[in-house]
């Protein structure tokens, strides 16, 4: 008799029976279409204490096992509850994710199916749906054809990679952002090494957008002192206001510096697929580089954000890296997504949104988020028509701000928090030209005018 080797194990200490693990799914499928068919009924956003959550949480490490079936109720009722849940009907905080159902089971069929989408030679369907899914964004921008691009986790990498692909063609120089830029455009400058001298953060207009007599002699100061203008960030969207910058005219402007032009579009460059979206963003399509997050107005679920370059090959020129440890990887075709970031392994992204655009169509789409910027105009309208508030932005891209009329310090911050902790709805509060105001953003597509009018009246309530 043959001593038994002694590297053989009689089973998988980490196994499970695929009927078991087929009822599991089924059980999860469940969960999550009952939590969306009562998301209206759930908080817009709910959170607990850490002392909470050390009491609902074992904090013994756990050496042995436990049935999975507890486990899974206790992430639902005592995690999952507990968040921001950008795709409720009344979410209007920040920026909601109105996720739909096929970017869902688009993910949960690349997740299942541990998608890698590094290499050609180590995922090459991934890479093929990759590279198909930004031909069509490219397209729907009206971008060049021969546009490249990436998909990555959200708009803070999305931005953070176009700017070190237009400091690897250009170098440093100065880069010339506004107030309303996202917060997070001048941190991704500083860590690629641009010095706050180098970045320009200049006065808004009126409007919350580019002034571009500012702009423009912010760009000639520069040139007079010596300095090198480098790259213009502009807006399809932002975050405070909806406003768009005038793209069309810093494109002339960049242009004649020979700058690098960036719009940062991460929730509003979606809106370029409506006729209201492409009147106000004219001159999208001239920019060096662009960047939209599907996981907003792209109805996809958390995370997914993009990066399209106009200029063919830069992203690999940037990020391209060739270690012999990678050759087998690389297979016969040169199209590796992990030489186009940072990130080396990298999920496919690209599964969710190739699916809900197949299985919805871009029309379909379209009129998703035409629906989002007629609820900021009916909101608008609510407004308007009232004694005690008063409009502060018009209603952009799905975006409007409002004041209560004799608002005290801090009151609409108070407003807001009160109107969370009921549990409604949620909004933002920020502030404007150094002015306290309320911010709703309108883009789920499942939002109706009664979940507005009873927004605004129990802001109201709260108001005192």
């Amino acid at each position: 008799m043959s001593k038994q080797n002694r590297f053989e194990h009689s089973a998988d200490p980490l196994g499970m029976s695929n009927e078991a693990f087929r009822q599991l799914g089924y059980r999860i499928v469940d969960m999550v279409v009952d939590r969306h068919r009562e998301k209206d009924r759930e908080p817009a956003i709910a959170e607990q204490s850490p002392e909470w959550f050390a009491a609902q949480l074992s904090q013994v490490l756990p050496v042995a096992g436990q049935p999975i079936e507890p486990l899974l109720s206790q992430l639902a009722d005592s995690v999952l509850a507990y968040q921001q849940h950008g795709d409720h009907p009344r979410y209007f905080a920040r920026v909601p994710s109105p996720a739909s159902y096929a970017a869902i089971l688009g993910e949960w069929l690349a997740t299942g199916f541990n998608t890698i989408s590094t290499s050609w030679g180590g995922g090459a369907g991934p890479a093929a749906v990759e590279k198909l899914v930004m031909t069509w964004l490219a397209e729907l921008l009206d971008l060049p054809q021969n546009s490249e691009g990436v998909l990555l986790s959200g708009g803070s990498m999305a931005n953070f990679t176009a700017f070190a692909v237009a400091k690897h063609e250009r170098g440093l120089g100065t880069v010339y952002l506004h107030e309303q830029t996202h917060s997070s455009l001048k941190r991704n400058l500083q860590n690629l090494g641009f010095a706050d001298t180098q970045i320009r953060v200049l006065p808004c207009n009126w409007q919350f957008a580019f002034d571009l007599e500012v702009l423009r002699s912010a760009i000639e100061h520069d040139l007079q002192a010596g300095n090198q203008p480098m790259m213009v960030v502009a807006s399809a969207g932002t975050t405070n206001t909806g406003t768009v910058d005038d793209l069309q005219a810093i494109s002339a402007l960049c242009q004649q510096h020979a700058l690098w032009l960036h719009v940062d579009g991460a929730y509003g460059a979606p809106a370029y697929l409506t006729e209201r979206g492409k009147v106000v963003m004219q001159g999208l399509s001239l920019a060096d580089s662009v960047v939209l997050d599907p996981h907003k107005w792209f109805f996809q679920p958390y995370d997914v954000g993009a990066c399209l370059i106009r200029h063919p090959g830069a992203l690999e020129r940037c990020f391209g890296m060739y270690p012999e440890y990678l050759k087998d990887s690389q297979g016969e075709h040169a199209l590796n997504f992990g030489n186009r970031s940072l990130e080396l392994t990298r999920r496919s992204r690209a599964v969710k949104l190739w699916l809900s655009m197949q299985t919805y169509g871009t029309d379909a789409m379209a009129a998703g988020i035409d629906v989002g910027i007629d609820l900021a105009l009916y909101a608008q309208s609510i407004i308007e028509a009232s004694e005690r508030w008063e409009l502060v932005t018009p209603a952009q891209l799905g975006v409007v701000c409002l004041a209560l009329k004799g608002a005290r310090d801090g009151q609409h911050a108070i407003m807001a928090h009160r109107l969370a902790e009921s549990g409604y709805a949620c909004v933002s509060s920020t502030t404007l030209a150094g002015r306290s105001v309320l911010r709703l953003c309108t883009i789920n597509p499942l939002t109706t005018t009664e979940d507005i009018d009873q927004t605004l009246s129990r802001l109201l309530e709260f108001a005192g």
